[in-house]
């Protein structure tokens, strides 16, 4: 096992790790109402999207800030990212990635275990 395994088994990818402080320092060159809408919209996202994979919140956080970065670029004011509705902004644009969502994987458990258990009963049954 090489030191940066073991580095990484402790601490966690490293890759995503620099991947997160790269996007912190260029969420730093939004401007002010672009950063402000911005850390509002990824705070709601981290505490509402329920996804504990790092690699797919990573790459939620890539696309957001890259929205906004393109926003910023073309003159579009925030009201026209967001809409009248940002929590439904948010959510949207969370579903995208909803493969990492931990309730999708309490969903699929539950479906297997009801499912098995429906097997057995049918086997009893049977008998």
């Amino acid at each position: 096992m090489s030191i940066r395994s073991m580095l990484e088994a402790v601490v966690g990818d490293l890759e995503l790790k620099k991947r997160w402080r790269q996007l912190k320092a260029r969420k730093q060159q939004l401007p002010e109402n672009h950063r402000k809408a911005h850390d509002a919209v990824e705070r709601y996202l981290m505490y509402s999207a329920g996804i504990a994979d790092g690699a797919i919140v990573t790459a939620m956080a890539e696309d957001l800030l890259e929205l906004f970065e393109q926003a910023a670029a073309d003159g579009t004011p925030v009201s026209a990212i967001v809409g009248d509705n940002p929590v439904e902004f948010a959510e949207e644009f969370a579903r995208n990635y909803s493969e990492g969502a931990w309730i999708k994987k309490e969903r699929a458990r539950l479906n297997e275990a009801i499912e098995a258990l429906r097997n057995e009963q049918s086997k009893e049954d049977e008998s």
